[in-house]
């Protein structure tokens, strides 16, 4: 039995006896047209009716699978808690009695909700941040919001001819010129405030984004883009989340081998103070202002100037 010749020279190039030459044929260009860009389109998207059925109906057997499991598992789960009531039932919860009477000493923080979440659980805060942050990527890869080679904009080719008419009620614009500063700041107020009072990093970025986009809407994207683009966008929330890692992970290894942080929590009341709950603040605002006009940016207009 004659064995295949790509077979042989495959054995021979394992063995080291022959070096396959691979000449990939240069790919054949096509002009840049707004016909093969609509072509090109076509083919990568493939419409759901074109599927074929058996693996639309596949998809939903899994669904339905997954959805039932996920069920399951829950109210097995809330099955097993305790009933309400119940005599033998813990009498008492450790964890926010730490909280509440270790939290002004350990912590440094008068807001016991902000060392709660900044400073005994900042894992999980860290994690919300990055799920901001991924939302974000995974909006821009559902509607497909591509970098134009030419604008060096991202945008939605769908909506790419769409235009956002500028209103022209000009108390709306004058009532926005008040209404925006006055929300920066008091957001900037907030995040600053959050270890001493009410607010925080969460409450204080969605102001400050509520503001950019109460901005965008009054008078139109491109002023607002000037300064805020998607380049802003990344260094912005990249810069965040990659201080707020880098400040826990420090915390956390001392914490855990029983080492000192050097890290001075200061004056309880004071603006300074609290350790490392400010900076955490600071960045969790950071993060969540910008994705809040990130996301009204993407859904009303396609995207955001890259700045380029």
């Amino acid at each position: 039995m004659k064995v295949p010749d790509f077979i042989a020279r495959f054995v021979n190039w394992v063995e080291g006896e022959e070096t396959i030459k691979i000449d990939p044929k240069p790919a054949r260009k096509r002009p840049k047209t707004p016909e093969n860009r609509r072509r090109k389109l076509e083919r990568s998207s493939v419409p759901f009716s074109d599927v074929h059925p058996l693996f639309t109906t596949a998809y939903d057997v899994i669904s339905v699978l997954v959805c039932v499991t996920l069920v399951v598992v829950l109210l097995i789960t809330v099955s097993w808690m305790p009933r309400f009531g119940e005599s033998d039932n813990p009498a008492e919860n450790e964890v926010y009695t730490r909280y509440l009477e270790e939290e002004l000493e350990e912590a440094g923080a008068v807001n016991a909700v902000a060392g709660m979440i900044l400073d005994y659980r900042a894992f999980d805060t860290l994690g919300e941040s990055n799920v901001l942050f991924i939302a974000v990527c995974s909006v821009i890869i559902l509607l497909r919001a591509d970098k134009s080679k030419t604008t060096g904009k991202y945008h939605i080719p769908e909506l790419q001819a769409t235009t956002i008419p500028k209103p022209d009620d000009k108390v709306f614009r004058g009532a926005a010129t008040l209404l925006v500063p006055v929300g920066v700041l008091f957001g900037i107020y907030v995040i600053l405030n959050g270890h001493l009072s009410a607010g925080g990093g969460f409450s204080g970025g969605a102001i400050i984004g509520a503001s950019f986009i109460l901005y965008a809407a009054a008078f139109g994207f491109e002023k607002l883009e000037k300064y805020f683009t998607f380049r802003t966008y990344q260094w912005v929330s990249f810069g965040a989340l990659i201080t707020y890692t880098l400040l826990k992970t420090y915390s956390f290894y001392t914490g855990a081998n029983d080492l000192e942080s050097h890290i001075p929590l200061g004056t309880p009341g004071a603006i300074l103070s609290s350790g490392l709950i400010l900076p955490l603040n600071i960045c969790v605002g950071l993060v969540v202002a910008c994705t809040m006009y990130m996301f009204y940016a993407l859904f009303t207009k396609g995207g955001l100037g890259n700045g380029q």
